[in-house]
């Protein structure tokens, strides 16, 4: 029986110009999907697409940016055919986001009642009492203590884990089906960043939304991820369930990643890592984008990999999967 999809991405492109009006492919041809009341995880290097790829699915990619393509399906409506003024709808209300830095997301001018209050205002047919009353309730939902103190007071009043727990209040207002989580606990330190996963999963729990988690953190992965997408230089290179790709992960880049994180049960002077660097967005490689760093790299890489399925929904993008396979061994 196929699983049901809220998101579906398809075939995904975004593309930026730069001061020299040379394109760069940031996201080239990504797709995949988020089930209902899941966790998914897009996981990759910094600048791999990931943040630009959550920016496309709301439409909110920077003005010198552009989607050149594909489509992304929210129960089963095309986003990218929407106008302005129906996307404002779902926007806030079907799909939230919350930002990797609350500083910045956070207007200084305005207090965090007032923030709250204005995004529930804009999707909710009720009175300001009621909207305060409701934003008063999320904060209290997100374990801000003395909620109703903290409605009136500004940004820069709260602590980075405060701020953090007040934009997650704000992004679920309104109940969203889908939540967007951009490096959620970067700018925290771990005591914090284990509250905020710990409160996203209770979250899930009584609203069940879905959540695609954005981050380059394998360890916040293994902890919170049904299901993984890795990215490498604008596209998807292996997406899966948690254990196909911790377990049996077919693709050199996400052996490479997961080698390149340490462990209390291996004796090592030091950390693996990826040879070489990430590609330059004007001038990728043709073919697999990976070819230069991988150890696998041969002739056929210089064309485009092929999409191999290795079953219930675990597929590749590999040359070798099958030899990659053999190449795994023991973490």
């Amino acid at each position: 029986m196929k699983e049901p999809v809220l998101l579906e991405v398809r075939n995904l492109k975004v593309y930026f110009r730069n001061d020299e009006g040379l394109e760069l492919r940031a996201v080239d041809g990504v797709s995949f999907t988020v089930p209902p009341g899941k966790t998914v995880a897009l996981v990759g290097e910094s600048g791999c697409g990931k943040s630009v790829t959550a920016l496309a699915i709301l439409r909110l990619v920077e003005a010198n940016g552009r989607i050149a393509g594909g489509e992304v399906l929210f129960e089963g409506k095309n986003l990218l055919a929407l106008s302005e003024r129906e996307m404002q709808r779902v926007r806030g209300k079907e799909i939230a986001i919350i930002f990797q830095e609350p500083s910045a997301a956070l207007n200084p001018v305005y207090t965090v009642g007032e923030q709250i209050v204005e995004a529930i205002l804009l999707h909710q047919s009720v009175s300001r009492e009621k909207a305060r009353a409701l934003a008063e309730e999320m904060l209290h939902l997100v374990g801000i203590p003395e909620p109703r103190k903290r409605l009136n007071e500004y940004p820069h009043e709260l602590s980075g884990g405060m701020k953090q727990r007040a934009m997650i209040a704000m992004a679920l207002s309104c109940r969203p089906k889908l939540l967007i989580a951009d490096e959620p606990t970067t700018s925290l330190d771990v005591t914090i960043q284990a509250q905020i996963l710990e409160l996203l999963r209770e979250l899930q729990r009584q609203i069940g939304m879905a959540i695609l988690l954005i981050t380059h953190d394998l360890g916040i992965v293994a902890d919170m991820a049904d299901e993984v997408v890795v990215m490498y230089a604008g596209k998807v290179v292996e997406r899966g369930t948690k254990y196909d790709i911790f377990k049996r992960c077919r693709h050199p880049y996400t052996l490479g990643l997961l080698r390149s994180v340490p462990r209390l049960d291996v004796d090592e002077n030091a950390l693996a890592s990826i040879p070489g660097f990430v590609p330059d967005p004007l001038h990728f490689p043709e073919g697999c984008r990976f070819r230069g760093r991988c150890f696998l790299e041969d002739e056929t890489c210089a064309t485009e990999p092929p999409e191999v399925a290795l079953g219930d929904g675990h597929v590749v993008y590999c040359h070798h999967a099958a030899l990659s396979e053999v190449c795994h061994g023991e973490r």
